[in-house]
């Protein structure tokens, strides 16, 4: 173990930055040249199905045979021009990572003909084996088949791996009695109710409005380790970060490293990812140090949100890829290290029309501001009605040792607006009766007009809360960074699309039944929902323990662990939200509760075993040794006359040593048993229980143990880095 850890440090000591050459001088000459874009279409169809494809895109009609067959020539066509052999469906299962199945353009004819060949019904529907997916219980293991089939709202792309370049079409992914078993379904059957929901909202403002779109911009953060030293840590390489690990000296509490010079190597790196990912039609902009050593952080244009959420998997991926040529490799898990900053996934989300106004953003106007309040409060409303849901869309076994340390967001769901929208909202609140007046003077009585008109600035940043208002677009910051944006996104999009027909059915009611003026029943209702939701709006440092007992008088949840937060799925509410909606079936719902459960389980498993394996067999072995070297040491001394006072140090540190090794054997024996108990447990969610608070349990015990021996055995055969400042080295 000593040999490969100074074999990988020797390694890192002379790398050097890779040479990487752009395709051209400027991004906009390469940008989406591996994409089947619209112009990639309108170069390819003729004039009639390139129109009908358009169709379907933008409105969701019905693909049709000869289309199908007509999109499958083109795409045919275009991914052999740029020397694809190959095609798949490119899905999302409930893995978290994407699939694929490649199969080749070759075929044979009846009379034995060698031909390329792709016809529609391969473009829109394929039967992968999904026997192995996760379904939780919705299907049987040696039940094989399973759908996938074409969105074609999401481009096909070009993948290029070790040379071979393959046409990836994105599908989403069901089983064969119908239910979905992927992210991308339940993500686009939220953004079409979404979409469904605002456009009659956005009509009390503007008849000339006909789609509304929800927009999104996922920022990313990760680390990046060198691939030597990743590999010294068999615990990095099974679980995704360090069960073991000395703090060093120096981390992060310079915050030298935050927005500071890109190191050159990992400069090369970004230069590089940026250009594939540009190439696949991959909006990138912002590149950018982190906080903690080795942290960085890139971040996209804003889209459509199933575009960007198929970005930013496949951005991942392209990450992964690209990372082994620069010798690299890439960290999402939320929390790698313990001591440092965790990773998250910052989704900026937003709703637009497609006249081009976004619903989020402050105007100039009266009648512009009440719009802009009346998506804001409603949003606002959904969360405050739905934060233990939104809570358990971010639930998962690493990211709840991100949520609520000193550099993430709390567990708690609170809302932040900023001071003037909060005085907005206050004076919104004040007022006791609505205005009569006609025109902008009921507007002023409100001092709705008073919303600011710099977009960007009208509200300060708070990076402790989880869902902050920052302009003219709301981010939830709660994601964790290896999560897939669609569970998150297919939540806030369902609730707020269930809050927008709540309110556009109580109002139409004040208009129709009482009589009352459109905007005087719109603000009427904003009004009561501002008071009701007054609860979720918190200003202040989310990572404060005065906030903790601030949101317990609020009546506000802190759900700290997954297995807590996932029984939010088994309420009557929740079921009823998803299943009138046609979001999911409570089948469906049901399945994935039981999915994230055994996934939460078995990330807990695999950490203790590796924990396990690692203190036993190469930790305490170690320290054995170097205890006989000290006994030896002692055995020495004495026999060279020397008094007790020369010995004694040393006879205390074997003393320690031998406590901390006991300490360790006996903590892993017990959480084997304990892990042994655990799993005969049949139900999902007692199970995950016991796995967090007894399994879970002896996992700081144990590293309390090493960390102190690692500080005390001075061998080279200890068989961690000892010091995480050489896992910080680029």
């Amino acid at each position: 173990m000593a040999t490969l850890r100074f074999k990988a440090l020797d390694l890192v000591s002379r790398r050097e930055p890779c040479k990487v050459t752009l395709p051209a001088q400027v991004a906009s000459e390469y940008f989406g040249e591996n994409v089947f874009s619209m112009q990639a279409m309108r170069a390819t169809l003729s004039s009639e199905y390139f129109k009908k494809l358009k169709r379907t895109i933008d409105a969701g009609e019905k693909v049709d045979r000869n289309l199908a067959d007509a999109v499958a020539a083109a795409m045919r066509t275009w991914a052999m021009s740029k020397g694809a052999t190959h095609y798949t469906h490119w899905f999302q299962p409930l893995t978290g990572a994407t699939a694929e199945k490649h199969d080749s353009f070759f075929d044979l004819t009846s009379e034995g003909e060698a031909i390329e060949s792709f016809r529609g019904s391969a473009l829109v529907q394929q039967e992968p084996d999904a026997s192995s997916f996760p379904s939780g219980g919705i299907r049987n293991t040696f039940e094989a088949r399973g759908y996938s089939a074409w969105d074609p709202s999401s481009p096909a792309f070009l993948i290029e791996n070790a040379g071979a370049k393959t046409l990836c079409i994105p599908t989403i992914f069901v089983s064969y009695t119908g239910e979905a078993l992927d992210y991308k379904t339940p993500l686009l059957k939220s953004l079409n109710l979404l979409g469904d929901a605002a456009l009659p909202v956005c009509q009390y403002f503007d008849k000339d409005v006909s789609k509304v779109n929800t927009t999104l911009g996922i920022e990313q953060e990760y680390f990046l380790v060198d691939r030597a030293l990743w590999e010294a840590r068999p615990d990095m390489v099974l679980t995704g970060r360090t069960l073991f690990g000395h703090a060093p000296a120096k981390g992060q509490q310079l915050e030298d490293h935050y927005f500071g010079s890109i190191p050159s190597r990992v400069h090369a790196f970004m230069v590089d990812f940026e250009k594939s990912a540009l190439r696949l039609g991959i909006p990138v902009r912002t590149r950018h140090n982190e906080v903690a050593p080795n942290q960085f952080e890139c971040a996209p244009t804003y889209e459509d949100a199933n575009l960007a959420v198929d970005h930013n998997q496949l951005l991942m991926d392209i990450m992964e890829r690209v990372a082994e040529r620069h010798h690299f490799k890439v960290l999402l898990h939320e929390k790698p290290y313990k001591g440092v900053n965790g990773s998250g996934k910052h989704n900026n989300w937003a709703l637009s029309t497609n006249t081009g106004i976004n619903l989020l953003s402050p105007g100039k106007k009266p009648k512009e501001n009440l719009q802009f309040l009346t998506f804001f409060i409603n949003t606002m409303m959904a969360v405050y009605k739905h934060a233990d849901l939104l809570r358990a869309s971010i639930a998962s076994a690493s990211n709840d040792h991100r949520l609520g340390a000193n550099e993430a967001p709390p567990a708690i769901m609170s809302v932040f607006v900023g001071q003037q929208l909060t005085a907005v909202l206050d004076e919104l609140e004040r007022t006791s009766k609505v205005p009569m007046e006609k025109g902008d003077n009921m507007y002023l009585k409100l001092g709705i007009d008073r919303i600011p008109e710099v977009l960007r600035d009208n509200t300060d940043r708070n990076r402790t809360s989880p869902f902050a208002f920052t302009g003219n677009k709301f981010e939830f910051r709660a994601v964790g960074s290896s999560a897939n944006s669609s569970s998150s996104m297919t939540v806030l999009n369902t609730i707020v699309a269930d809050q927008l027909i709540e309110f556009r059915k109580v109002v139409d009611e004040l208009i129709d039944v009482k009589g009352m003026k459109k905007e005087l029943a719109i603000i009427q209702v904003l009004r009561e929902y501002v008071v009701a939701s007054k609860a979720i709006r918190f200003e202040g440092n989310g990572y404060s323990k005065e906030w903790e007992e601030e949101a317990e008088r609020r009546g506000l949840s802190n759900v700290k662990s997954t297995p807590l937060a996932l029984d939010v799925y088994h309420r009557t509410e929740v079921k009823d939200l998803f299943s009138k909606h046609g979001i999911f079936t409570e089948v469906e719902l049901g399945a994935r509760h039981e999915i994230l459960l055994e996934d939460y389980i078995k990330k807990i498993q695999i950490e203790s075993r590796i924990m396990g394996d690692l203190a036993v067999n190469h930790v305490i072995p170690t320290a054995v040794a170097y205890q006989n070297k000290l006994i030896q040491n002692i055995r020495g001394l004495k026999e060279l006359g020397l008094e007790d006072e020369y010995t004694q140090t040393t006879l205390e540190a074997i003393k320690k040593m031998s406590r901390h090794i006991t300490t360790i054997q006996r903590s892993v024996d017990e959480m084997i048993e304990a892990r042994k108990v655990a799993n005969k447990v049949e139900d999902a969610r007692e199970r995950a229980i016991m796995y967090r608070e007894q399994v879970f349990s002896y996992f700081d015990t144990i590293r309390y143990s090493v960390d102190k021996l690692e500080l005390m055995v001075d061998d080279e055969d200890w068989p961690l880095v000892k010091y995480r400042e050489l896992m910080f080295r680029h």
